[in-house]
């Protein structure tokens, strides 16, 4: 007789934790619906930093500091360590394509002045083949504006960034637009300490031109939640680091 299955799979873990974490998720990463604030009755003036303190680093102009997520409070939404199953095989890669573009600026947020478009959150872990998190692991993004371009002069919606202690990952970035011949992607290259590049793509699920793309892969779709305030997906990067 056929053991029943008790374990849950990464796809089906990421479905149940997503339903449970969007809307916190979204508001400390700054992912709201719009609405009107009420302001407070008596602002408290801000709280001057201890003489001994380094003033805080003014940040660049195209990374400005308020869409910039809250790791401590984002880390908060994620489960300490992800649920594994039978399914954590290594995760495939893909071409890198035409519009690479390497020294990307370190930032978990690609918003800016000038992007437009639906506001998305893609966020999950990084693992080796046992469902060991993998800290520090690089992974660096790129993809389309809203209309279906990329940035080729410059680094908007591209960046890198390390997953933490847990092996976590979080993105703020907005929905990619279609081009002709290709359906909705992400590109990003993930990278373990020490150990070979993976370069792929994530694609979303529901997506018209997903089966007339030929370099599309089901294995790379991520869990998406809709949300009023934009899109979640979840995705676990899974690595051979022998």
């Amino acid at each position: 007789m056929k053991q029943q299955r008790t374990s849950l799979t990464r796809r089906e873990f990421l479905r149940a934790s997503l339903t449970s974490a969007v809307s916190f998720l979204l508001a400390a990463c700054g992912v709201r619906p719009t609405e009107t604030a009420t302001p407070a009755a008596t602002p408290l003036p801000a709280t001057p930093l201890p003489p001994t303190q380094p003033a805080p680093t003014e940040p660049a102009p195209a990374q400005p500091a308020a869409t910039q997520p809250a790791p401590t409070e984002v880390a908060q939404v994620l489960p300490p360590t992800p649920a594994c199953g039978d399914e954590d095989e290594v995760t495939p890669d893909q071409t890198e394509g035409p519009f690479y573009t390497p020294d990307t600026p370190e930032r978990t947020s690609l918003l800016e002045s000038g992007i437009t478009g639906m506001k998305m959150i893609v966020t999950g872990y990084v693992l080796s083949t046992g469902c060991e998190p993998i800290p520090g692991a690089l992974l660096d993004f790129w993809h389309a504006d809203d209309a279906g371009v990329y940035d080729n002069a410059g680094y908007k919606l591209r960046g890198h960034q390390f997953a933490d202690e847990q092996g976590r990952y979080t993105l703020e970035t907005i929905l990619p637009g279609l081009y002709t011949g290709r359906t909705r992607h992400i590109h990003v290259k993930v990278q373990a300490p020490d150990q070979p590049i993976l370069t792929t793509q994530l694609y979303f699920p529901g997506e018209a031109a997903n089966d007339a793309d030929g370099i599309y892969r089901p294995e790379l779709l991520m869990d998406v939640q809709e949300t009023a305030g934009g899109k979640v997906g979840a995705f676990n990067f899974v690595l051979d680091i022998g």
